[in-house]
């Protein structure tokens, strides 16, 4: 049973397959946090709890004379708040009506319903009624009427538990939420590191690992998007935890805007971790009646280390976060002619490449930016998305019907929240811009930010697109978004209730999603925010994959990608192989290995295609084949981080079918030594008692000329996945600078004798 109850205590005990969440309300009706971690039986995890007098930590008024040992500044705590005796960073902070800022909540009651709860207006995982249950527990203020539901999603052969808040104003008086965390979780002891993933743009998701020592640390992001400076994703692990070893636990904010999750250890060495909209740019007024849902969060817990936290969440995304006819289906492999031309382009152009691409294999042409208004650079036009048909050489129908003629499908950019002062939307509607009256906007890009906290700019862009993608055969919508949000101000809120712009505009936006993509259902939605500027599982539940970086060098991409798998899997990484000399490293790397990073994500090319060789465009045929031969492992396979790009010379990852009956191995030599010390491969996710034989791909076995391969590639030998797990193989020497090999396994009826 995923939930039991035991009402004479008041314990609430949530089990997934492999992990235990237990919470208990006290005498008091302070709902205590008691555990969570690897799945134990139902008993009362309170009576671990270790009380004393703490100096200095405060007790509630109507047990502090006879208990000074009972304070909310020590206790383990389910949702906290501000103001009442917890000097610790807090879920909740309130201002009351008559400015105080303080809440009690107390434990009322709860309710259990069948399936998995939503979220109105917002993204959340989703699920059948059988595949999950819900758990509602109701805490209230009895001195402001406030009233907070905490809601319990529990997928238990997921291994996955969401949480997600809703609070109520059940009284006559205003209440002023100064912040409003979505979780709350508190550890009695445990020594802790947590990974978070830094960055910038063009340089996203990098990986960093510390320990979570006395004091406070925090992740987040004030520029209106998740951003490319801190992923909204972390892994709370203990001490020493490793790929397949240690306790560790997962943490995905299904949010796209602005978040701060927060980790303190306090003066008793107690850990907690707190995750939600960042208060800084935010306050919610609740009228009488009034309710605000906040945003969800993904946990899981493994203690089989810190692949088995990514599998959990890979899998969580992939099949209950991502919607809609692009889920499973087989998405096209791509040319982007970003690369190949930027703004300098005509239609005979365009039609050019989309015919030599057909050639090689290529299903699919996207059109990038430079197509609409007076939009010859990034200065200009940007709002008025009208074909310019005078740099086209034709309509925007006929370009897209021509191309489509040719046996390739048409797509198409957009970055519908932006806007230039020159435009004509902007001269039309200046208001609609975000910016504080008589001040001076900040720019970026050269370009500003349309209010889609307003409910007529969101009505506007759902009529301006939908009439745009109604009159073409697109099948694919890359929607970008290439600049932070400041100078945050909404002309339609009132002066006391600008903290909402941010939340109300990351609102605005996902209404604008829901309704384009049900309008669009056969449309692939590709995201992109500047690259990997908005990243994040909110995104996820409307468009099913984001455009990972805007650096497309192949080994710059090794990192990138390498942070990105710990939270996000291969099938919503937009990839592609590009020209060299790369454009923003001047690096220059094999074919062979472009197209190896290439395909651990969607796959495509951003290239100019006429300048590439006879031999290149065979490769490249080779590379679309071996992609489309592996296309269900790659895209829904179990992924197996092996080596690291931040250290040794070669990364290594695998991709394995769940049922273990096949794998496939990429390694790229990011740094190539002489007299190499051997990079060996223990291969994981394959069955100990089956035989397997090892195979090069065909694109990968004329790199190895002359020299003899290691056991197992060459001569046919056959090996038992017990000796995969155990010895493995040694990954074949680099011939040049950033090598990259292909090794595909398969089960086999031979015999290893």
């Amino acid at each position: 049973m995923a939930i039991k109850i035991d009402d004479q205590h008041r314990i609430f005990t949530l089990h997934t397959q492999n992990s235990t969440y237990q919470m208990k309300a006290d005498a008091q009706n302070v709902l205590l946090h008691t555990y969570y971690g690897e799945k134990t039986d139902d008993s009362d995890k309170a009576l671990l709890f270790y009380q004393a007098d703490r100096g200095f930590s405060g007790n509630p008024y109507e047990i502090g004379k006879r208990d000074r040992t009972y304070s909310m500044d020590s206790l383990l705590q389910e949702y906290s708040c501000f103001g009442t005796g917890d000097y610790r960073i807090t879920s909740l902070r309130v201002q009351n009506n008559d400015g105080s800022q303080a809440a009690e909540l107390r434990y009322t009651g709860y309710r259990v319903q069948k399936g998995k709860y939503a979220i109105p207006g917002l993204p959340a995982v989703y699920a059948n009624e059988g595949e999950a249950k819900t758990l509602v527990i109701r805490l209230a203020d009895p001195y402001s009427c406030m009233e907070v539901e905490l809601y319990y999603g529990i997928l238990d052969e997921m291994d996955v538990i969401t949480r997600a808040v809703k609070i109520t104003n059940q009284g006559t008086k205003d209440i002023i939420l100064k912040k409003a965390a979505s979780m709350n979780l508190d550890w009695e002891y445990g020594d802790f590191e947590w990974l978070s993933f830094y960055g910038r743009h063009s340089m996203e998701m990098n990986f960093q690992r510390e320990g979570i020592h006395h004091g406070i640390q925090a992740i987040g992001s004030v520029r209106g998007t998740s951003s490319h400076q801190y992923n909204p994703f972390i892994i709370l692990c203990e001490k020493g935890a490793d790929e397949i070893m240690g306790s560790c636990y997962g943490f995905s904010f299904v949010y796209s805007g602005e978040f701060l999750i927060e980790a303190e250890r306090d003066q008793i060495d107690r850990t907690r971790l707190i995750c939600g909209i960042h208060p800084d740019n935010f306050s919610w007024t609740l009228h009488g009646g009034d309710t605000l849902w906040l945003p969800e969060v993904i946990m899981t817990h493994s203690g089989s280390g810190l692949g088995k936290v990514s599998r959990n969440i890979h899998k969580v995304i992939r099949e209950h976060i991502c919607r809609g006819e692009w889920k499973d289906k087989q998405r096209p492999v791509l040319i982007n002619n970003w690369e190949a031309t930027y703004f300098n382009f005509t239609g005979e152009k365009l039609i050019a490449i989309a015919k030599e691409a057909k050639k090689l294999g290529i299903e699919l042409f996207v059109m990038d930016d430079g197509w609409f208004g007076k939009r010859e650079d990034d200065s200009s036009g940007l709002g008025d998305w009208f074909p310019n048909e005078k740099k086209l050489g034709c309509t925007l129908k006929e370009l897209a019907e021509c191309i489509v003629a040719e046996g390739i499908q048409f797509g198409i950019w957009l970055e519908p929240e932006g806007i230039s002062e020159d435009s004509d939307l902007y001269r039309r509607h200046p208001d609609w811009v975000v910016g504080i009256p008589g001040r001076k906007p900040c720019l970026s890009r050269g370009q500003w930010i349309l209010d889609f906290s307003r409910k007529d700019v969101q009505d506007y862009i759902i009529e301006r697109i939908s009439e745009l993608l109604g009159g073409i055969p697109v099948t694919y919508v890359k929607w970008d978004c290439n600049r932070a949000i400041c100078d945050k101000f909404s002309r339609v809120l009132d002066s006391g209730r600008q903290g909402e712009f941010s939340h109300r505009y990351v609102l605005g936006l996902y209404r604008v999603l829901e309704e384009l993509t049900e309008k669009f259902p056969g449309i692939l939605f590709e995201g992109c925010g500047g690259g990997g500027g908005r990243f994040d599982a909110g995104l996820l539940y409307y468009i099913p994959q984001i455009w990972g970086s805007d650096t497309t060098d192949a080994i710059e991409r090794l990192s990138i990608q390498y942070g990105a798998s710990f939270g996000y899997p291969v099938s919503v990484m937009g990839t592609h192989v590009s020209t060299v000399p790369n454009h923003q490293t001047g690096r220059v790397t094999p074919l062979s290995t472009r197209g190896c990073m290439a395909m651990a994500g969607t796959f495509g090319y951003e290239l100019d295609i006429s300048k590439l060789t006879q031999e290149e465009k065979a490769e490249i045929r080779e590379q679309i084949s071996t992609f489309k031969k592996h296309y269900t492992l790659i895209q829904h396979g179990d992924y197996y981080r092996i080596s690291s790009p931040l250290e040794g010379t070669c990364t290594v990852w695998e991709i394995a079918d769940p049922s273990g009956v096949e794998t496939l191995v990429s390694a790229v030599y990011h740094h190539v030594q002489a007299n190499p010390v051997p990079v060996r491969v223990k291969v994981q996710g394959l069955k100990d008692e089956a035989n397997y034989q090892l195979f090069l791909n065909e694109n990968f076995k004329e790199k190895y000329p002359g020299k003899r391969l290691p056991y197992g590639f060459a001569s046919g030998e056959v090996i038992s996945g017990a000796s995969l797990r155990q010895f493995g193989f040694v990954v074949p020497e680099a011939v040049n600078g950033f090598q990259a090999w292909q090794i595909y396994i398969k089960e086999c009826s031979h015999s290893c004798e």
